[in-house]
């Protein structure tokens, strides 16, 4: 699946709900920490969404390489530092709270693990890299799944070729 825009990608919607619920965190009153651990694990929750997002509007698939790495870092800090907090909370509701968006972490570094694999395995270097003759390859080939696509639903219902490609979602 293609993404235009990187709010529409779920590891971006899973690190902003992670910021989100850090944000909620760290407003509760009973949540005690110091100034500079409350402006750490803010600053770490936030990284992961925003490197995410400047990841995704690079031009190249080593610079999304890169700001997918830093995002996931961002998240292990985010985990580290919930996990250092959970050791010394006394209040089972925050230590609830706190383990919940140590899980959303963890699910945001397997997410940007995955998508990283993909990246490299993709041999795509990303769009600053696309020649015309690329872009003329892909528009042939869409015009081609197209064509093909129209001839397949011309045939009768019943034949073996459509129900095939029905099966398979292709048309």
């Amino acid at each position: 699946m293609t993404y235009r825009n990187f709010e529409d990608l779920p590891v971006w919607q899973a690190a902003a709900s992670l910021y989100e619920a850090v944000e909620e965190l760290l407003r509760d009153k009973d949540f005690l920490a110091s100034s500079g651990f409350r402006n750490q694990l803010d600053r770490a929750a936030l990284s992961v969404s925003n490197n995410i997002a400047e990841g995704f509007e690079r031009g190249t698939s080593n610079e999304l390489l890169a700001f997918i790495y830093i995002a996931r870092g961002s998240a292990g800090e985010t985990r580290s530092m919930l996990r250092l907090k959970c050791r010394r909370l006394a209040n089972p509701s925050l230590r609830q709270k706190a383990d919940a968006l140590v899980a959303t972490a963890e699910s945001c570094s397997r997410q940007l693990g995955g998508w990283a694999e993909s990246v490299k395995n993709s041999g795509m270097k990303g769009i600053r890299h696309v020649t015309d003759k690329d872009r003329q390859v892909s528009e042939q080939g869409k015009k081609a799944e197209a064509f093909k696509k129209e001839l397949l639903m011309r045939l009768p219902v019943n034949h073996p070729l459509r129900r095939d490609a029905e099966e398979r979602g292709q048309i």
